[in-house]
């Protein structure tokens, strides 16, 4: 009769390499360094018209900032190997991160929200603008374009969760800069009532986008099921050998990296050799079918 076996899977890797965490961190200094520019540039529009929704467009860069210097401490810590006190690595670490984004953007909802309606109750409007605030907004605009792209692009080319959740965020800055850019454009033909109603507006996108951030984030923090356990016993079971399948379990990281853990039955007569082979067998196909992984599979005799 053979003894269980427990096997990790010598295939497995982090999808995140640290040559990748260092790329992460370049690329939150690339952003940081234009949301800095974007929100000096702003805030010296914004208090120069008196405009509600630009300076909530300066609000969001600077929030910004603050997102990309926690990110590139955070990253530094995300991307340490596995040790004995972190034996399945670092990587919620980065999840914190893209929940510190939800902070921030909380604080620039109630921010906004708090003054669209203060502006609504007392009738402040925007005072001068002139053409050229609203051609300075207008290359703001096209720069946070381009933040949103290649923030977006090389989160998943590094398989980044934090550069995704800080792209999706940089997402709602196109949103008010858009609508700034509109405040502008309405107040030069007499329409700067208008102003107060989107920053409202603008304060509702900045909410909605930290609801997705939270969907995405929770359920790796509280180790929900990564994959469906029927399509994983199915999986093992497809493996020939293998009798029956007691325990399936299974997790993932922010990285992508599965974690599970299945127990198998085999034959009372299974050599340990055979065994191992077996769970070899299954760690590989589990593999083929999820991507990359780190299997545990305990051997039992029928």
């Amino acid at each position: 009769m053979s003894a269980p076996a427990t096997t990790p899977s010598a295939t497995s890797a982090l999808r995140n390499t640290p040559a990748d965490w260092a790329g992460v961190r370049r690329v939150l200094v690339v952003v940081l360094l234009l949301n800095a520019v974007l929100a000096a540039v702003k805030v010296v529009v914004g208090i120069r018209t008196g405009a509600l929704t630009v300076l909530g467009a300066a609000l969001e860069s600077a929030l910004d900032m603050l997102n990309n210097i926690i990110g590139v401490s955070l990253v530094g810590v995300a991307g340490r190997a596995p040790d004995e006190d972190h034996p399945y690595g670092h990587d919620k670490f980065e999840t914190l991160g893209a929940l510190a984004i939800v902070g921030f953007l909380s604080i620039s909802c109630f921010e906004l929200l708090r003054e669209g309606i203060t502006a609504l109750a007392t009738h402040r409007t925007p005072t001068t603008i002139e053409t050229s605030d609203i051609g300075v907004i207008a290359a703001t605009l096209l720069v946070n374009a381009f933040v949103v792209w290649y923030e977006r692009a090389s989160g998943r080319e590094l398989g980044s969760a934090f550069l995704l959740a800080d792209a999706s965020h940089t997402a709602g800055d196109i949103f008010v800069t858009l609508l700034a850019l509109a405040t502008l454009a309405l107040s030069r033909i007499g329409l700067s009532w208008l102003d107060a109603p989107l920053a409202i507006a603008v304060a509702l996108v900045i909410a909605w986008s930290g609801v997705g951030i939270l969907r995405r984030s929770i359920p790796i923090l509280v180790d929900q099921r990564a994959i469906d356990t029927h399509s994983l016993r199915n999986v093992v079971m497809a493996v020939p050998g293998i009798r029956d399948v007691r325990k399936v379990r299974s997790r993932s990281t922010a990285s992508g990296q599965l974690f599970a853990e299945v127990t198998i039955v085999v034959g009372g007569r299974t050599s340990v050799d055979d065994a191992h082979r077996l769970a070899d067998a299954v760690e590989e196909a589990i593999e083929r079918a999820f991507g990359t992984s780190e299997v545990t599979v305990h051997v039992e005799p029928a």
